[in-house]
Formats: C-alpha cells, sequence, structure tokens
C-alpha cells in the first residue's frame, strides 16, 4: 500500500495544478485581509459545506439501518441482512483514510479551499447516483456491487472534507476564540445528521409499500440543490491566513504525507486516540440504535428517528457552546470531562433504552448525543489542529482523524450488531467496548500538552 500512497501523491503533484481548478474555484478578487466579515464568511462557508457532506452521509447510514438490508442485500436472515447492509457503511471508513491522503495532501500543497470544492462536488454526485440506483430485485448481484462502489466514492469524498472545512474555520480564528471557531465545522455533523434524519423520518411516514418503492429516494436526489448551494458558497471565500503566509514565505511540503509519517507520526497516533471515543459512541447513539431500537425493543422507527432528531437538535446548540468554553477553561478539561461522562453514562443509557418507555428512549439518546457527546466532537478538531505545524497540518489531522474512524467509527454499529446476536441481546458487552475506547482517549489527551508546546510560535499567531 505504500506504493500505491507515493503514486497517488505523485500524480497529484504532477497533474494537479492552481491552474487546472483555477476555472472552477477562484473567484476574482481574493481579499487577503482577516477581517471580521471575512472571518464570518469563512465559519459560513465551513459549516454550510460540513453540513451538505455530512447530510450525504448520513443518508446512507440511515438508510441502511432501514432500506438497503431488504431491497440490496436480501436474505432469508434479517440478521444477515442487517450485517451486510451496515458491512457496506463500515467499508467506507476504510476507504476515508485514502481520500483523506489524496485531497490532504493537495490541502497542504495548494490550498484549502480549491480542495474543498472538489470533495464536495465528489460527494454531492455519489449520493444523488445511489438515489437513481435500481435494486437487487430489478438487476440482481449488480445493485449491491454500486451501491458499495458509490459508497466508496463517498467515503473518498468525505475523508477529505473534515480536515478541510476544519482548517478553514480554525486557520481564520482570533487566537482567543479558536475553540469556539473550531468546534463550528463539527456542528455541520450534527445538522447534516439532523437534516437526513428529519427527511427519512418525513418520508417513512408514507406507507411501507411506498417508502420502499421510492419514498428513500427523495432525500438523495434532492440533495444535488445542497451541493450547488455549496459549491456557490465555497467559491466566494479566499485562502486561510495560514495557509496564505507560508506559501508567500515557502514553507511548504513537497511531501507533506510522507513528512507527517516521519516526523509527526506520534501526533498522528494522538489525534487518532483522541478520535475514537467521539466516533463510535456517536454511531451506536445515532446509527445502531435505529435498527437495535425498532428489532429488539420494539420501538417504532418513528419514534426513534424522532428521538436521534432531537438529540442532533441539542447537540448543535450544545457543541459551539462547549467549545466556547473550551476558550476560558482550556480545550483538555473539556475534552476530558465529556471522556469521563461518557464512560460513566453508557450503562444507564441502555438501561433507559430497556424500560421500553418513549420518554426514556428520547431522554438517554438526547443526554448520550446531545449533551455528553458535545465536548468531545467540540474539541476534537481545535486540538488536534494544535499539534501540527501549518505545513502538514491537513494531512496530520485527516491521518489521525480517519484511522480513528475507520477503526471505531464506521465499525461501530457492525461490532454492536455482532455482539447483540452473539450475546443474544445482551448490551453489557457493547458498554464495555465503549469503556475500553474511552480509556483510549483519555491516554490520548494526557499525551497533548506537550505537543502543543512543540508547535511554532508563528502558526499560533497568525490571526
Amino acid at each position: 500500500m505504500p506504493w500505491a500512497a507515493g503514486l497517488i501523491v505523485a500524480h497529484v503533484r504532477d497533474r494537479v495544478t492552481p491552474s487546472t481548478l483555477d476555472f472552477f474555484m477562484t473567484t476574482a478578487v481574493e481579499p487577503r485581509t482577516n477581517s471580521p466579515t471575512t472571518r464570518r464568511r469563512a465559519l459560513i462557508a465551513s459549516l454550510i459545506g460540513s453540513s451538505i457532506e455530512w447530510f450525504d452521509f448520513f443518508l446512507y447510514g440511515t438508510a441502511a439501518a432501514l432500506v438497503f438490508n431488504k431491497l440490496f442485500f436480501p436474505s432469508s436472515d434479517p440478521v444477515v441482512a442487517l450485517l451486510l447492509s451496515y458491512l457496506s457503511f463500515s467499508l467506507t471508513f476504510f476507504i476515508r483514510p485514502f481520500g483523506g491522503f489524496f485531497f490532504a495532501h493537495i490541502g497542504d500543497r495548494i490550498g484549502r479551499k480549491k480542495t474543498l470544492v472538489m470533495t464536495l462536488a465528489l460527494m454531492g454526485g455519489a449520493t444523488v447516483a445511489i438515489g437513481l440506483l435500481p435494486t437487487y430485485q430489478q438487476i440482481g448481484v449488480a445493485a449491491p456491487i454500486l451501491l458499495v462502489l458509490l459508497r466508496i466514492i463517498q467515503g473518498l469524498g468525505i475523508g477529505g472534507e473534515w480536515g478541510g472545512a476544519l482548517l478553514l474555520a480554525y486557520e481564520y480564528a482570533p487566537r482567543t476564540r479558536k475553540g469556539l471557531f473550531g468546534s463550528v465545522p463539527q456542528v455541520g455533523v450534527t445538522v447534516g445528521m439532523l437534516l437526513a434524519t428529519l427527511f427519512l423520518s418525513l418520508m417513512a411516514k408514507l406507507p411501507e409499500a411506498e417508502f420502499l418503492a421510492w419514498g428513500w429516494r427523495v432525500p438523495f436526489v434532492a440533495s444535488i440543490v445542497l451541493v450547488i448551494l455549496g459549491l456557490w458558497i465555497r467559491r466566494g471565500i479566499d485562502e486561510t491566513p495560514a495557509f496564505l503566509k507560508a506559501k508567500e514565505t515557502g514553507n511548504i511540503a513537497k511531501q507533506p504525507l510522507v513528512e507527517t509519517v516521519r516526523h509527526h507520526w506520534r501526533e498522528s497516533l494522538i489525534a487518532c486516540g483522541l478520535k475514537v471515543v467521539e466516533t463510535a459512541p456517536f454511531y451506536i447513539f445515532s446509527t445502531f440504535v435505529v435498527s437495535y431500537a425498532t428489532n429488539q425493543l420494539q420501538y417504532t422507527k418513528v419514534d426513534v428517528l424522532n428521538a436521534v432528531s432531537l438529540a442532533a437538535l441539542v447537540a448543535c446548540v450544545m457543541i459551539p457552546v462547549m467549545g466556547w468554553l473550551s476558550d476560558i477553561i482550556g480545550r483538555r478539561r473539556t475534552y476530558t470531562a465529556g471522556v469521563l461522562l461518557m464512560a460513566a453514562f453508557i450503562v444507564p443509557y441502555f438501561k433507559l433504552l430497556d424500560t421500553h418507555s418513549v420518554t426514556l428512549l428520547t431522554l438517554a439518546t438526547v443526554l448520550a448525543m446531545g449533551v455528553i457527546w458535545a465536548p468531545i466532537t467540540a474539541t476534537l478538531g481545535t486540538l488536534c489542529s494544535e499539534i501540527f505545524h501549518t505545513r502538514v497540518r491537513y494531512t496530520g489531522i485527516t491521518l489521525g482523524y480517519q484511522i480513528g474512524a475507520a477503526l471505531a467509527g464506521g465499525t461501530a454499529p457492525l461490532i454492536a450488531t455482532w455482539l447483540i446476536a452473539k450475546y443474544n441481546g445482551n448490551w453489557m458487552p457493547i458498554a464495555i467496548y465503549i469503556l475500553i475506547l474511552a480509556a483510549i482517549s483519555l491516554v490520548a489527551v494526557l499525551s497533548v500538552r506537550n505537543r502543543i508546546a512543540n508547535v511554532a510560535a508563528a502558526d499560533l499567531e497568525i490571526t
């Protein structure tokens, strides 16, 4: 695999130049001042673009629990069909690092802005195509193959998106508000999930036959409108001040991935460790719970989707609040508090679900994802950004983030479904799994302080 990554990097360096992308990705005026107006524009572009990308991404995750196991992965055993559906969901997380390497190289070489336009277009095209796919009954085994191929394309796009959206906000932020600015792209995760869940919840009100026939396709195809909006907004922003300064001084890494792996592998491991407790619980609370609560506990899918939607709405408010708080009391303290609360609440979470009360299901989901998860995800991006220099920051944070997501993100619903089946509906092994990840992330956050101190002062004072 290293030789393949090297070929990709070499090809991008030789073929993708600023002139190749200028027609689509530049504006007539490129302001270089980091004024409050410019910062607001960058923050809005980061939030909206991130929200659209994650909307596309989570449409698949929710549909995997409700639709794809029936239309694309049919099986006489419902558990097997669901596992295959989740496997297609999880596969993307192992593709995301490759998309991250590819686009992070572009982002550290020719700019954050151009990269973000490319990732959004790639993601949007794949999402619309999924909405137009024929089913297994119509074209046989070609249906799941095409679905998986399109999901892989989604993975490549989202792999490069997160780092760019984060740096667009972080590198424009005033020094005293980096926590708040760095939390805004994370709001895009919950906004995207909220939109995806609400849209599918609305379509799920259709009779089952109509929902399976065409209702689930509507949000996939309609997403093209959001993609066009996002491309238009991102086209109107400038490169970040940090990247412009690095470009003017010639402080651009020629081989960002090689330099990161060779000189910043410890920081990448820390970023990976920080990610695992943020990503696995999120997919347990937002994706796995949909199938678990409906199939095992006999909740209606509308009640579960409504609970997830409310939790996402609360998280949209809590994430920037936690980002703001991290600027006051510190990123490490805010993050650590979230991890400890997560570890303490995972058992009560499942106990509340076991009551078969819609009210307590909603309460458990809101507390878990809307409140406890918020300080972890709000500070994750800023913590990761602060341990890498500008010249390899895009590559460094993407490497750690996407590997952590591959190890503990997309696999979480798959692992949880397997554990529930293996232990006859007992959720305790899932709780133990989350506790282990919490311990890993606590070790990672304890290693952050010295790494931040080693980042050049110029990187922190550009704005």
